[in-house]
């Protein structure tokens, strides 16, 4: 089978989230983790994502992952592709984003791509070039703590410039005001004058729409899921992609839980409002560093009180708890200490009967989707935007919901199983 647009993403969350705007605009789409060692059915896919964990990891590992997911793609015969991140442009001044956009632009022989990590529907936008969280700019919000990838300058096109040694300019807001026809004229300006990226402002999703409709002939997009939602229609126009049709899944009977790992603001205070309805226990951020057993402790904690209703099991903390950690131990091992924990987490609340589950945070999804060897995800229902319920494939039949650290409601924690029939 022939696929039409192939994804690759920089980790678990963001490329539910890109799944789920494609689905609600009538793709079809598989999302896989990692790359296949073997045949795989992808059913009526018109959209594959390949789920990476190469966010936070060294540069030229998180190119080398990227390169063996974009040749996969192609040897499906994918049109287009796409390069999905965060919509808060998560990276340091060594990457991964420019780095692995430019390896990506040189595998697919292109010398253009546009960066648009805007979605307005969860408050990220962006004009003359800077990142807006909300009414603040990103350099005022959570993520200016983020304890891998602090965000301290909202000017995209400085943050890009400074992980890529190709001259990246701006779409501006008038541009892309103008619609489809005025955003290609700027790619067309910002090609003639030596430009190989191109931040592109937008406020609204009329603005992510034009945006798609242009990109229609960009070989390579990157952003955040916002900017895919201009693109299947570019397929049906075509008369390569059929009308939508109503998305659900198969959702397993058994007890229910949330893992809770993301530091951000939001998930904080989802984990404060559950705390009110539900009963949880707090994975301690230095009793892990001090080498207690904690995953035995939660295991044990939860395997009483496992039901109808969910449990919640969290290590999320404050930044200056969490930094705490990384001092003592070191920010790589910190997290990797704190991966391995929840990831045997999940695989003993499975074992224990867990059939639908929520993970919050993208480090957090990757180490529980490794830990339960998830290897492919049908993509369901949206709980909020930018995370739906899925169904895997392929193993042991979980719902799952993989949540990115900063989305979703105060209350999603509690409203979402009654989304599941």
């Amino acid at each position: 089978m022939t696929i039409l647009l192939g994804i690759i993403a920089d980790d678990f969350t963001g490329a539910t989230d890109l799944a789920n705007t494609l689905v609600k605009e009538g793709m079809p789409t598989v999302q896989l983790i990692g790359v296949p060692d073997g045949d795989i059915d992808l059913g009526d896919a018109k959209a594959v994502i390949i789920a990476l964990k190469s966010r936070t990891e060294p540069a030229e590992q998180a190119i080398e992952e990227s390169l063996e997911a974009i040749k996969w793609l192609q040897a499906q015969g994918a049109q287009q592709f796409f390069f999905k991140y965060c919509s808060t442009f998560d990276s340091t001044n060594k990457g991964n984003i420019g780095p692995v956009a430019d390896a990506l632009m040189n595998a697919l022989d292109t010398d253009f791509t546009i960066a648009c990590p805007a979605f307005p529907e969860n408050g990220r936008t962006i004009f003359n070039g800077h990142l807006f969280v909300g009414d603040i700019l990103l350099s005022d919000s959570g993520m200016k703590d983020h304890p891998l990838t602090p965000m301290t300058d909202a000017n995209l096109v400085n943050v890009l410039a400074s992980q890529t040694d190709k001259k990246v300019g701006l779409v501006k807001y008038q541009d892309v005001q103008g619609g489809a026809d005025s955003i290609r004229s700027a790619y067309y300006a910002l090609k003639s004058d030596g430009y190989s990226h191109a931040i592109v402002d937008a406020v609204s999703d009329e603005h992510l729409r034009f945006i798609g409709e242009a990109s229609k002939d960009l070989k390579l997009i990157t952003g955040g899921s916002g900017v895919a939602l201009g693109l299947p229609n570019n397929f049906r126009n075509q008369g390569l992609l059929g009308p939508s049709t109503e998305i659900d899944i198969d959702a397993p009977t058994g007890k229910t839980a949330v893992i809770a790992g993301s530091c951000s603001q939001a998930t904080r205070g989802q984990i404060a409002y559950a705390q009110k309805h539900i009963e949880s226990f707090m994975v301690e951020p230095m009793a892990l560093a001090d080498g207690q057993d904690v995953a035995t402790k939660a295991l044990e904690w939860a395997q009483s009180r496992l039901g109808d209703q969910p449990v919640l099991i969290y290590s999320s903390a404050d930044p200056a708890v969490v930094k705490q950690v990384q001092d003592k131990l070191g920010r790589d091992e910190a997290g990797a200490m704190f991966e391995d924990a929840l990831g045997k987490i999940a695989r003993g609340l499975v074992d224990q009967g867990v059939r639908r589950l929520i993970v919050a945070g993208g480090e957090t999804s990757g180490a529980v989707v490794n830990a339960l060897e998830i290897r492919a995800l049908r993509i369901g229902p949206e709980i909020d935007p930018g995370v739906p319920w899925t169904e895997t494939l392929g193993t042991t039949k979980l719902a799952l919901a993989l949540k990115s650290g900063n989305f979703g409601t105060e209350d999603f924690f509690v409203k979402s199983f009654g989304m599941l029939s």
